[in-house]
Order: structure tokens, then C-alpha cells, then sequence
């Protein structure tokens, strides 16, 4: 039955039925309501807020009207001995379920979360705190690094060598067996560029112990050295115990976590990759990181092929093909030879737009299509095109750029491409973190002093941290969310490094390698995704015994990560904001110096 209006009619029958149910469903409701109480009540003194996880709450954490979160104590037991060098997504141990084609078993492979460990990294016997900058760019203790596979190996090319309880440096390498000294020197000759302010950053692909890279330091060029995990050498452990910028990290089928047009330079001293092979891939992302303008410098085969051969175990004719392919492939991607002398060779990348549109999408390599993201930098797999610069940016190519130190305070041209990003969010940033890190030193003095060196900004926007403490004797390596907007290319643009990360997985480097973490609201912007608890294990991995951590968060985390820091052995204390704010505060931790049971039993 309906109305005119057609709307139903009043259904007397189906009326009568409605009473009876609602009061059914009415007592059903209560007598569950009952259970519940009987069967989640905290018999157990389960808190609420103390089971739930980082994620599970709904209210905004700056929210000053939410009750802070709260953790049950708990204490981490320790790892193994075995485990004292664990890097745990670039594990020797898992490699043998990965292929070997291109050396992808030394890529990125992080464990899932029932593998993860929760556990604290114990440091090898003996470790003592590391020797402190200047002094340690020359040696290093040899309980802290014990490898002397490279002292053995390589002793002729003087790397490095043993003596005593210490490793020294004297500044050797493949290509530069008398010292790095003179190396640079002659490159500097090839390259004003790198005298003037010009050249600021660089990467060394296959770095050894990142003699280059630590010379560079004293001529105001900050580089990152580049190498993978390995059984043996520990070149990247050994370049941090230095107090050198290092990272772990593989050419071979994914991109290096870092942002297009980056690097001023880039250097590879026979770092052995097959420059020309595969379609010349490993070269192509040379040129996505490398800025217009900048500078490719190879030493070593096929370089000086003429007098060097007969030690290559190879043919004359076989060393000039290989050349010849090499500047073939370097010509058809806009780059020029731009000087070489001895066994030195640098190639200029082209920053003429007009270079890049003459590349035919079907050449070879080809152009890269437009849908290609030239800053996808994390997990974003190798492809053998050419990733030309963006014809709209007018002021990121070398020459562009302002020169070193002006380029820290000049607002980057790329600030626009940020969502929100301006000069005017730049400059407010630059000055908010000059006040913080006034407010900071105070709270730690340490820093600036000999005790900090190698220090990480965890979730940086544009590496304000780093620029305020830039006349310390530290560096800092600012990392970028991979969630978050891309504010890496104004980093670089800043003549500072860093790289993309993910908090939810380990960071590429080894244990025992920052002397200072900084972290300002990451579990507030990221806490729906990451556990705390994992994210504050990966740190005390990273971090140096002794070592200390600025925790700044939202009143809502600081208390539940002071409980977890506990049960990690850092002391810690809370402060307060340079502005006293009821909405945010800051822990000031540091990690106890602490020995494996085993080993304590041992002796």
C-alpha cells in the first residue's frame, strides 16, 4: 500500500512485530556489554593505552588535550655476538637466496617483521670509544673495525696498515699508491672548478676506505662515499670509524636513493663497474645524480690504456675498444671530455637543454619518457634511457648555482617544486633552526666539541639542522622520508647530502656509526606506519656508544619513547622546546658503553 504521494504505507502487522524484537535486541546488547566486562577487565593491570600500538590512535598527537601515550617498561635483551656488525637489509647471511645476475644479492633486502630482532647490538670485545676528528681521518682502533683483510690484501697500494692496537691511513688507493694528497692535486689541476667554491658535493662509487673523500673534506667538498656490504673488507665501517660521510650502497638494478641532478661530481678510482655494459645502465644513473654542469671523473681502466694494459691482464686492442665505447656512450648521453692527464680522465655533463632534446626516443640509449620520475629514488628499478634535466629549472646546473658557502643560504630554486615550499618557507626555516640549534647546544654541549662527528638529521626538510651547525667539526647526513614531500633536491642544491629513506626498515649503514641522532616529530608524522620500537632499535644500532640523540616529539610520544630508551640502556631527560611549549618536547638521550655477557664471561 502507498500513498499518492508514493511514499509506503503504515503496516499494521509488520508494527506489531517491530516491539518485541527491539527489546530483544536491547537485552542481547546489555548481556554482551556484561561478558565484556567479566572478560576484558584488567585482572591482568593491562592499561589500555599501554597495548596499543603507535599507530592505533585516532587523535592528533599535538592535540594537548590527549593524554600522553603510555608503554609498559621493558627491556631489551641482548643480540649475539655474531651480530655485532648486523646490517639487516644488506645481510652476507641471506644472500644466498638472491640472485647473482648484476650482484643483486648485495642490494636492499630487508627482513619481514617476524624476522625483525629485538635485540641490542653488542659492540666486538674490546671496543673502546673511537679516536676523535682530526686525528681519526689517520687511524682508527683495530678492536673497533677487526679486519685486516685489506691490510693483507691490499698492502702494496698502502690503504691502510696495522700497528699496534691501531689502524693507519696513510692515504693510499688503487690508483693512487703514494697518497691522495697528490691524486687530488692533480685533479684540481684538471678541474679549477673545485678550488673555488664551485664544486661542493660529490660521490665516490666504490670507495675503498674513502681516502678521497676524506682529502676532499680539507678542500670544503663534501662527498659520500659509496660501496656494498661485504664479507671482508668493511670499507664503509672503516670509512665512518674515520669520522668520513659513508653509505652503503650497490649500483646494479635499482636506483641510489638519491635525488636527480645531486652531485656536483662524481668520481670512480677502478671501482671495477662495467661502465659500458648492460645497455651502459650504471652510467645512465651517474648522469640522473650528476647536476648540469658537473663533473665525471674516471681513473683507471680504460684510462691511459696505452701505458697501462700490461697490468690490466688484457690486450692493447681490447683496452682502446673499450675507451672508445666508453666515450661513444658518454657523448651520446650530452657529456664532453673536458680534461685528462696521466691516468686521470673528466668528462663535463652538459647543461644545454638543446643537448638533451636532440636525444631521439629511439637512439641509443634513448631519451627517457615523460612519465618517468627523474627524483623516484627509493626502490624505483635501473633503465637504460637518459634522464634529461628539467628544461624549466634555469638555476640548478653548476654553474647556476651560487658558489660554496653562498649556496647554504640562498634559496634554492627548487624550493617551488615542494608542495608549500617558497623563498619565503625556506628563509623562515633557515632562521628557525638557527634558534634551535642555539637552544640545542645548550642542552648538549658536546655539540661542537670533539666528542661529535658523524651525525644524522632523521627526517630533515630542507637540512636547516645542518646548516645551522655547519661551522662545527662535524658533518651531517639529513635524511628524507620517502613518504614524505621531496625536499632532498634542495639539500643537494644547499651544498649539503643526505638521502631517501623509510623509518620502517634498517638504514644502510653499519652499527656503531653516528655520534649524534636528531629527530624532530618523525613518530608524529610517521607513526601510523612505523613501530616506535623498531625505529628506536635501528637507532641504538647506529649509534656509538657514548653517542647521544635529540629526540624532539609531540607531549604525546615523549614519554612512551623515554620508557623504550630505558629499556634500550640510554639515559635520557626530558627539556624543554627553545619556546617552552606545552605542545612538544625534547628528550636528551645518550647511550651507555656496554660489553656482550659472553664476552664479559670469556675474560
Amino acid at each position: 500500500m502507498k500513498y499518492k504521494d508514493g511514499k509506503p504505507g503504515y503496516n499494521s502487522e509488520k508494527n506489531a512485530r517491530v516491539l518485541p524484537m527491539t527489546i530483544l535486541l536491547f537485552v542481547l546488547c546489555g548481556f554482551s556489554f556484561y561478558l565484556g566486562g567479566i572478560f576484558c577487565s584488567d585482572k591482568e593491570g593491562i592499561d589500555v593505552k599501554t597495548s596499543m600500538d603507535v599507530g592505533d590512535s585516532v587523535a592528533s598527537p599535538r592535540d594537548t588535550a590527549v593524554s600522553p601515550l603510555q608503554l609498559k617498561p621493558v627491556a631489551f635483551q641482548e643480540c649475539s655476538s655474531d651480530y655485532q656488525d648486523y646490517t639487516p637489509c644488506t645481510d652476507p647471511r641471506k644472500w644466498k637466496k638472491y640472485g647473482l645476475h648484476r650482484l643483486t644479492f648485495m642490494e636492499r633486502h630487508c627482513p619481514p617483521v617476524f624476522e625483525r630482532k629485538e635485540c641490542l647490538i653488542p659492540p666486538p670485545d674490546g671496543y673502546k670509544p673511537p679516536v676523535r676528528w682530526p686525528k681519526s681521518k689517520d687511524e682508527c682502533w683495530y678492536r673497533n673495525v677487526p679486519y685486516d683483510w685489506i691490510n693483507k690484501q691490499k698492502s702494496n697500494q698502502n690503504w691502510l696498515r696495522k700497528e699496534g692496537e691501531k689502524f693507519l691511513f696513510p692515504g693510499g688507493g688503487t690508483m693512487f699508491p703514494h697518497g691522495v694528497s697528490a691524486y687530488v692535486d692533480l685533479m684540481t689541476d684538471l678541474i679549477p672548478e673545485m678550488k673555488d667554491g664551485t664544486v661542493r658535493t660529490a660521490i665516490d662509487t666504490g670507495c675503498g676506505v674513502a681516502s678521497w673523500g676524506g682529502d676532499l673534506l680539507d678542500r670544503g667538498i663534501l662527498t659520500v662515499s659509496l660501496a656494498p656490504r661485504d664479507n671482508h673488507e668493511a670499507q664503509v665501517q672503516f670509512a665512518l670509524e674515520r669520522g668520513i660521510p659513508a653509505i652503503l650502497g650497490i649500483i646494479s638494478t635499482q636506483r641510489l636513493p638519491f635525488p636527480s641532478s645531486a652531485f656536483d661530481m662524481a668520481h670512480c678510482s677502478r671501482c671495477l663497474i662495467p661502465w659500458t655494459e648492460f645497455g651502459g645502465i650504471y652510467l645512465l644513473e651517474i648522469n640522473r645524480i650528476l647536476r648540469p654542469g658537473g663533473f665525471w671523473v674516471l681513473s683507471g681502466p680504460p684510462v691511459n690504456y696505452e701505458n697501462r694494459w700490461r697490468g690490466w691482464n688484457t690486450t692493447v686492442e681490447e683496452q682502446r675498444s673499450d675507451y672508445e665505447k666508453l666515450q661513444e656512450l658518454l657523448t651520446s648521453m650530452c657529456f664532453t671530455l673536458y680534461n685528462k692527464k696521466d691516468d686521470i680522465a673528466v668528462w663535463q655533463k652538459s647543461s644545454d637543454p638543446n643537448c638533451f632534446n636532440k636525444i631521439a626516443v629511439d637512439a641509443f640509449p634513448p631519451k627517457c619518457d615523460d612519465s618517468l620520475e627523474p627524483d623516484s629514488a627509493w626502490y624505483s628499478p635501473l633503465r637504460t634511457c637518459v634522464v634529461a634535466p628539467n628544461p624549466k629549472l634555469k638555476r640548478t646546473s653548476l654553474m647556476a648555482v651560487p658558489k660554496w658557502p653562498d649556496r647554504l643560504h640562498t634559496s634554492p630554486e627548487r624550493v617551488s617544486d615542494v608542495y608549500g615550499g617558497s623563498t619565503g618557507t625556506f628563509k623562515h626555516d633557515d632562521s628557525k633552526w638557527k634558534v634551535r640549534a642555539k637552544h640545542y647546544k645548550k642542552l648538549l654541549p658536546a655539540i661542537g666539541s670533539e666528542k661529535i662527528r658523524n651525525v644524522m638529521d632523521m627526517n630533515t626538510v630542507y637540512g636547516g639542522f645542518a646548516a645551522a651547525i655547519i661551522d662545527d667539526p662535524l658533518w651531517v647526513m639529513n635524511v628524507v622520508s620517502s613518504y614524505a614531500a621531496n625536499t632532498l633536491p634542495v639539500v643537494y642544491d644547499r651544498g649539503l647530502i643526505g638521502t631517501y629513506h623509510d623509518w620502517c626498515e634498517a638504514f644502510s649503514t653499519y652499527p656503531r656509526t653516528y655520534d649524534l641522532i636528531h629527530l624532530d616529530g618523525l613518530f608524529t608524522a610517521e607513526g601510523h606506519r612505523c613501530e616506535m620500537k623498531y625505529v628506536l632499535l635501528e637507532m641504538d644500532r647506529i649509534l656509538r656508544p657514548n653517542g647521544y640523540a635529540i629526540i624532539r616529539e609531540s607531549s604525546y610520544y615523549v614519554d612512551a619513547v623515554a620508557s623504550l630508551a630505558k629499556g634500550m640502556r640510554w639515559g635520557c631527560r626530558k627539556e624543554e622546546t627553545e619556546y617552552s611549549t606545552e605542545k612538544e618536547k625534547i628528550l636528551i638521550c645518550q647511550k651507555k658503553l656496554w660489553y656482550s655477557s659472553s664476552s664479559r664471561k670469556s675474560r
